[in-house]
């Protein structure tokens, strides 16, 4: 199948899937005579792991590992539970820390009277300097 067929069948732009053959993420397609990408159904099913892996917030690197995992025979799966739990430790800090933010814009915006005068909060504490 071409690129647009695999593209279609694995939820992953065609855009995307020359990006990952680039970076090496996934091996490069099969050519035609003429120089057309030409993928298999393994290919698909690969990329649609990729896919999944990126919508549960996989970075590049981690689904890179996990590829590696995916594809040995002998993995163990403690590595796999490993990278798992590595990511929701981080998933978990994202959103403590959006949570953080929006507790912040929600009493600014709250403070803030929102009418015809100048003086507004949000502002103030944006212009703020911090003690980073």
């Amino acid at each position: 199948m071409n690129i647009g067929d695999a593209a279609a069948a694995s939820g992953v732009s065609a855009k995307m899937i020359r990006h990952y053959e680039r970076i090496g993420l996934v091996r490069q397609s099969g050519r035609t005579p003429a120089g057309y990408r030409q993928y298999q159904a393994r290919d698909v099913h690969l990329l649609r792991f990729v896919r999944r892996a990126r919508d549960l917030g996989f970075p590049l690197d981690q689904i890179r590992q996990l590829l590696s995992l995916w594809e040995d025979p002998a993995r163990a799966s403690a590595d796999v539970k490993r990278l798992a739990e590595a990511h929701i430790a981080e998933l978990d800090a994202r959103i403590a820390a959006l949570s953080e933010m929006r507790t912040t814009l929600v009493t600014l915006a709250r403070d803030c009277r929102g009418d015809h005068r100048p003086d507004c909060p949000i502002l103030a504490d944006l212009a703020a300097p911090r003690a980073d």
